[in-house]
């Protein structure tokens, strides 16, 4: 462990290991038929306690304890209930079972709730316990167990947060490497943030004093790791919005679209937030038309979680047939009802109101045949500027600033990160050090996003570069450099119009315009390994991942516009990583040829064994139904069915994938989607 070799036991290890062993399984079924028959007799307690000095990870002999201990005090006499003294004998016996197991092993979890469960009773003295805490923290600076408890401790004695700062601070100049001491300074240096103590609000008063703080430790010892988390949780506190903002919408704010007419006009409003959040629903957001015409409206979180919660959100309004004018225009309002409603999962309101209104008109559906959609470079032309699609793309690239930030903070924070990207371009001019290269990259994509909205990245370069470097200098993490360095690829492609329109292609004449719409966006070939910035691309009908290195497409979800996907030539193992496609219910062309799936029997990000009821999705009864009886040779497919039973899919493309080997599989899919015209470039009959 931690890079010490494994030494090959001796024979008299080996023999005391055997003796301890039978003195332990003794102890055990002693313990457990006193457990069993409810016998907590003095004696009882002696072996319990003895069993816990040998094995103090052993969880139920510490549940007994708390079992006798109300059991010994609700059965005293009055008398004896009264005298304290008799009442403190037996928490004082309690806690020395505890430091007998504690000096075996000062890392028990279970030894250290024990200890935090008996001093919660009262009766304790707090001052003894902060000197236990000093000899325990002196063997092990770093013990988080022991960390944990002064937490608790020093809320019960009512010690003040400054006071416990200070602590940190020498404790962290005794050693620079104490990452605890590092965390518990973020925890206090919250709470101080939260409850607005003088001195620490506002926050560029204090953050100054930090970075100065946490800069001697890194450039003491660049190689230490510990200062370093404490320095990113400086760079999150100096420029994270303390509360949920609305920063993207389909349609976006101020637009026209227009749908043809069927049936039932409808179409999907998404709202898009700066964080993940939770209630939004018709009291906090309201919905106005003109006619009235969308009632019971009701909020969906586009997200794989199942807790009620979602980054990105949607609804679908609909005009009812006999409202349908080709010469009319719908205006649409939304606004934030009771923003306060509205909560980040920490339970930070979204208390700056929004609001946003767009237009919606009809036009008449020329019914076109379905011809099949390919995704080569024939298949396309250079767009034309002038296209309506085009200048609906202009309003995701205004100029916007949140109201909660005042131009004096905004300039602060500015120059405060400057100055820190000024310090370690220095530092990593003497030290080769890995997670200073990393904490640049974090700098400089911080000061970009910053920097007004509409312009280009201005260190994009110098970042990925720097990512670059990483990959080859710390192949461990070598894939999550590769996912920020996608990340920011991407930030940069959707930074401003002029970027991002090198991506999009205009379709040559095609009579399926209908299902593509006539722009697509392609990120083909680019080393994609994870993709994002999906709050400018909600626009999206036609999209282009082929030729990358996914291996999922989390995210995607929130693309309720999105009827054409090519997904080919990626590194997606399993059906489970296309599990965002449930959510998208306008997809009538997919493409997912030439990747991975069925070549891995277990997805082991997800699960540790392939089955139904171990994984992420929900298991649907109704596939046994589907089956037909045949469930036993379709039971690999169950995951394939959840995926694609819902969609409307008119084209299909799995070629390439281990399991479309399984002949079964074809057919599967033929039954499994009857609106299929074409299969792996065939047509079907």
């Amino acid at each position: 462990m931690h890079g010490r070799p494994r030494k090959s036991a001796t024979p008299v290890d080996e023999n005391a290991s055997a003796l301890k062993a039978a003195k332990i399984r003794s102890l055990q079924t002693q313990f457990l038929q006193n457990h069993h028959n409810n016998i907590y007799t003095k004696e009882a307690l002696e072996l319990n306690a003895k069993l816990l000095e040998i094995n103090p990870e052993f969880m139920t002999a510490w549940n007994y304890r708390k079992l006798a201990f109300e059991h010994n005090i609700s059965s005293q006499s009055e008398v004896e209930k009264a005298d304290s003294d008799h009442i403190k004998s037996i928490i004082d016996e309690e806690l020395r079972v505890v430091e007998n197991a504690l000096r075996k092993n000062f890392k028990s979890y279970g030894a250290w709730d024990h200890r935090k469960w008996v001093v919660s009773k009262g009766n304790s003295s707090t001052e003894r316990e902060l000197k236990l805490l000093n000899l325990f923290q002196k063997q092990d600076t770093r013990n988080f167990h022991a960390w944990n408890y002064r937490r608790f401790i020093a809320g019960l004695k009512n010690i003040s947060d400054e006071k416990e700062l200070q602590f940190t601070t020498d404790m962290i100049n005794d050693n620079f490497s104490n990452y605890s001491a590092w965390h518990n300074r973020s925890v206090l240096l919250t709470h101080l943030l939260e409850k607005k103590v003088e001195g620490y609000s506002p926050k560029e008063i204090f953050l100054t004093e930090e970075y100065e703080f946490v800069r001697n430790a890194v450039f003491t010892d660049p190689d230490d790791q510990s200062g370093w988390f404490y320095h990113l949780w400086l760079l999150d506190q100096t420029v994270k919005v303390d509360m949920p903002i609305m920063i993207s919408s389909w349609p976006p704010c101020g637009s026209d679209i227009n749908l043809p007419i069927a049936n039932k006009v409808t179409f999907p409003v998404v709202l898009y937030f700066n964080e993940t959040v939770k209630g939004l629903n018709s009291h906090t957001v309201s919905v106005e038309t003109e006619s009235d015409v969308s009632k019971d409206i009701t909020w969906s979180p586009l997200s794989t979680n199942k807790f009620g919660c979602g980054q990105a959100w949607v609804t679908h309004l609909s005009i009812p047939h006999q409202e349908l004018n080709s010469s009319k225009t719908y205006e649409v309002k939304i606004r934030s009802e009771d923003s306060q409603g509205i909560t980040s999962l920490s339970g930070v309101p979204c208390s700056q109101p929004w609001s946003f209104s767009f237009r919606v008109s009809v036009c008449l559906d020329e019914k076109q045949s379905f011809g099949k959609i390919t995704f080569t470079d024939e298949s396309f032309c250079t767009i034309d500027t002038s296209l309506k699609s085009i200048q609906l793309l202009k309003s995701y690239f205004e100029v916007t600033k949140s109201d909660d930030e005042h131009p004096t903070s905004s300039k602060w924070k500015l120059e405060m990160i400057a100055s820190e990207i000024a310090q370690y371009r220095e530092l990593l001019t003497w030290a080769e050090c890995k997670i200073g290269k990393l904490t640049l990259a974090r700098l400089l994509m911080a000061h970009d996003a910053m920097m007004s909205t509409g312009t280009s990245i201005t260190h994009v370069e110098e970042v990925l570069e720097l990512y670059s470097e990483l990959m080859k200098l710390d192949p461990p993490h070598y894939q999550y450099y590769k996912n920020e360095h996608s990340l920011v690829l991407l930030k940069q492609m959707t930074s401003c119009m002029e970027s991002l329109l090198k991506y999009c292609w205009q379709y040559k004449e095609s009579s399926s315009l209908n299902i593509t719409g006539s722009i697509c966006l392609r990120l083909n070939s680019l080393s994609l390994s994870r993709i994002g910035s999906f709050e400018r691309l909600l626009w999206v009908q036609s999209l282009d991942l082929s030729h990358n290195q996914l291996h999922s497409i989390e995210g995607l979800e929130a693309l309720q516009l999105l009827s054409c996907l090519n997904l080919s030539h990626n590194k997606l193992t399993s059906f489970t990583a296309l599990e965002p496609l449930r959510f998208l219910k306008s997809l009538k062309v997919l493409n997912v040829s030439h990747n991975e799936i069925g070549a891995h029997t277990v997805d082991t990000r997800r699960y540790l064994c392939s089955s139904p009821m171990s994984h992420t999705l929900s298991y649907d009864p109704s596939f046994e139904e589907f089956a037909n009886g045949d469930d036993a040779k379709l039971v690999n497919f169950w995951e394939a069915y959840s995926i694609f039973g819902g969609l409307n899919l008119m084209q299909l493309d799995v070629v390439g994938n281990v399991i479309v080997d399984d002949e079964r599989f074809v057919l599967f899919l033929v039954k499994l989607l009857p609106q299929l015209k074409w299969l792996d470039g065939e047509e079907l009959h």
